[in-house]
């Protein structure tokens, strides 16, 4: 049997199947998105679907600290929508 892949989500450190978590990427120009394929470039964080977990890692200093580097508000914004949009 194959083992499926798993990843931590990056705020409460649980290990999920990979297809269960949402991943987040942040890319060379500058982007940042979210990615539902999983295969995107860049570097990319984990969070479980769970809404605590959606809203401290979308709080500014989390998502700098995932991908270490400052990331302006607007790009926050912007992500917070995509993720809205694809869980409802």
């Amino acid at each position: 049997m194959k083992k499926k892949p798993e990843r931590s989500c990056i705020v409460c450190r649980e290990r999920f199947n990979k297809k269960e978590l949402i991943r987040i990427v942040y890319d060379k120009e500058g982007n940042l998105f979210y990615d539902p394929t999983g295969k995107k470039n860049g570097r990319g964080a984990y969070i479980c679907k769970s809404s605590d977990c959606i809203q401290k890692f979308l709080s500014k200093n989390m998502i700098n600290n995932a991908f270490k580097c400052q990331i302006d508000q607007e790009k926050i914004n912007q992500l917070k929508e995509e993720i809205r949009n694809a869980l409802d």
